[in-house]
């Protein structure tokens, strides 16, 4: 079971929760077979990122990429993928953060 700091709950029952990076790199090649044009690339990443974060009561809510593709909205999509990368941000904080917010993320 994941750790409380490996999860960001939501409304619902549902939370977002971290993902490998094996498990973003799948998100990634799903995407890819997805989209069909450029400017698809993102939507398509998106929904196959949360297809594999967002859990309701630690089931997954969708099968798969173009199932969270066919459920969602694009506004819903984007809403949820940005909670899921502030979390991870967060969580995993980048080597070229600023210092002093690495700092306070260290601290949490």
């Amino acid at each position: 079971m994941l750790a409380q700091a490996e999860r960001l709950e939501l409304e619902h029952g549902q939370s977002l929760r971290l993902l490998s990076a094996l498990e973003v790199l799948q998100a990634r090649r799903e995407a890819a077979g997805l989209a069909q044009e450029d400017k698809e690339q993102a939507l398509c990443a998106n929904a196959c990122l949360l297809a594999k974060a967002l859990e309701r009561d630690g089931a997954p809510v969708f099968e798969n990429g173009g199932d969270a593709l066919a459920r969602l909205t694009v506004g819903e999509i984007a809403a949820l993928s940005g909670q899921w990368w502030e979390f991870n941000r967060t969580v995993n904080p980048s080597p070229s953060m600023p210092e002093e917010e690495l700092e306070e993320v260290k601290k949490n």
